[in-house]
């Protein structure tokens, strides 16, 4: 059967196949793509350890995982590591000294260098493990003995775009798949009527823009879905036809076209993508409402979030974290929060230190202990891992008078639920915090000991392109075990 579709040079298109033909060379097949729809549907374990015994592909689980889910809070611009999680008294008690005085000054991003400058922040002692924590963060503090603070993190790029590029899919170079979208082609979604990969936009997207959550060489399927966090989430996403039977009908139309296309053209990505977006598309027209709907939820539960705030970023920030929580209920593998806008520029405060830290702070620090204490309460921390992080530091040194350049050389993140050990530090910079010193974590790292607290063996997990096997981690990357709980 032709195609209803001609093209004036039919020598190159593809020859469409007659029904007869089709199922003369595929009848042996049928068997296996039945086995595929169930090894596919989450009801019969894709991608189980059992699975991989007999020699399965090389993505899916390895081993037990620790973590189901990821809920990655990305601090846009990088947050001041002396500031926050780092004391350093030495830069309190040499403040307004010339740098040089104590330690070689390397060029920076704006190579305007100022004076030591000492934390406007007094740190103090919290949880049974005693962690510092600043002032900045008088909830997060409460939450301490959640925490695997690791205080040598290192970078290899000191500029945002390459950094953000780096951070999210271990790559200085634009167009690689991002770790969310890894981490949905290694294990798939638990959700079937909700992208697998959400990334909730409080206002900021990163520089290096929609790249950073996207699935480069991947499937176009695996990417990221950006959902606003109050009103429909998603644009378009209204039912417009009258009623279900129209809507029904309208999809058999759509799809009718799209095997056409198929038929005449043949399987492209693009293509598969697109017709996958349709059915969820469909699917989320129920979902989406309900999701955003917060009437089930008590009103405690959204003032202990911050919904009442009376600033306006923390109740945007205490959406996204609420939603966040809703999302992984529902199965949603991989969920990212951009910081919301507070009225001066992200984390990246090259002057201004004090007001800019303060404003992104208060942004954050209530809806970020609120979602800890209930995913906890819940019972649902052990099995979502939350890592807060951004792409690079600050210096202990001034920018001008009152601001901190960029310091990808020794900086600060966090993690806590999903198999971390929690109420630990690890790593550490110099007497300044200038460098990391002990336990340098990289990225790569990062990206290993969380893709293996989901149960990934990060070597294994690889996509075949351009000519040789890829991953996440490249050819780098250690498990860093001495971040994860004991079973």
């Amino acid at each position: 059967m032709k195609s209803p579709f001609q093209f004036p040079c039919q020598r190159q298109q593809p020859q469409a196949t007659s029904r007869r033909e089709m199922l003369t060379r595929t009848a042996s097949g049928f068997g296996a793509v039945a086995l595929a729809a169930l090894g596919a549907d989450p009801a019969f374990a894709a991608g189980s350890q059992d699975a991989k015994t007999l020699g399965a592909p090389l993505h899916g689980l390895h081993h037990q995982p620790r973590a189901k889910n990821v809920i990655f809070l990305y601090m846009d611009g990088g947050p001041s590591q002396v500031d926050t999680f780092d004391p350093k008294p030495l830069l309190t008690k040499f403040n307004g000294r010339d740098p040089a005085d104590f330690f070689p000054v390397e060029p920076t991003q704006f190579n305007n260098t100022g004076k030591v400058l000492g934390s406007p922040w007094k740190f103090d002692s919290h949880g049974e493990s005693g962690i510092p924590v600043s002032a900045l963060f008088p909830h997060v503090a409460g939450c301490v003995d959640e925490l695997a603070v690791v205080r040598s993190m290192v970078s290899e790029f000191p500029e945002h775009t390459f950094a953000n590029y780096f951070l999210h899919t271990g790559s200085g170079l634009q167009g690689r798949p991002s770790m969310g979208a890894w981490v949905n082609y290694g294990l798939g979604s638990e959700c079937q009527d909700l992208p697998g990969f959400v990334v909730i936009n409080g206002g900021l997207i990163p520089p290096g823009g929609l790249d950073c959550f996207g699935s480069g060489f991947l499937p176009a399927s695996y990417q990221g879905s950006v959902f606003k966090p109050s009103g429909s989430a998603v644009a378009n996403i209204q039912r417009t036809e009258k009623s279900a039977e129209a809507q029904i009908r309208k999809l058999a139309l759509v799809r009718g076209l799209d095997n056409m296309a198929v038929d005449q053209f043949g399987k492209h990505d693009s293509l598969e993508s697109a017709i996958q977006n349709y059915e969820l598309a469909y699917q989320m027209q129920m979902a989406v409402p309900e999701l955003m709907s917060l009437a089930d939820e008590p009103d405690y539960i959204q003032s202990m979030y911050g919904m009442d705030a009376e600033y306006a970023p923390t109740k945007i920030y205490a959406s996204q974290c609420l939603l966040a929580r809703r999302l992984v209920e529902r199965g949603v593998r991989f969920i990212e929060l951009t910081c919301p806008a507070v009225g001066g520029d992200r984390w990246d405060q090259h002057n201004n230190l004090k007001q800019g830290h303060e404003n992104n702070a208060r942004a954050v620090d209530q809806p970020i202990a609120a979602l800890l204490k209930d995913l906890r309460q819940r019972g649902m921390l052990d099995e979502t891992l939350v890592v807060w992080a951004g792409e690079f530091g600050r210096t202990p040194f001034a920018q001008g008078k009152n601001g901190r350049d960029h310091n990808p050389q020794g900086f600060t993140i966090w993690m806590a639920g999903g198999g971390v050990k929690p109420g630990t530090v690890y790593g550490a910079t110099d007497e300044f915090g200038y460098k990391a010193i002990e336990n340098r974590l990289e990225i790569h790292d990062l990206h290993a000991t969380m893709l293996h607290l989901l149960g990934v063996d990060h070597t294994r997990s690889t996509f075949r392109f351009g000519g040789r096997d890829m991953r996440l981690t490249d050819v780098k990357g250690h498990v860093v075990k001495e971040l994860i709980q004991s079973s």
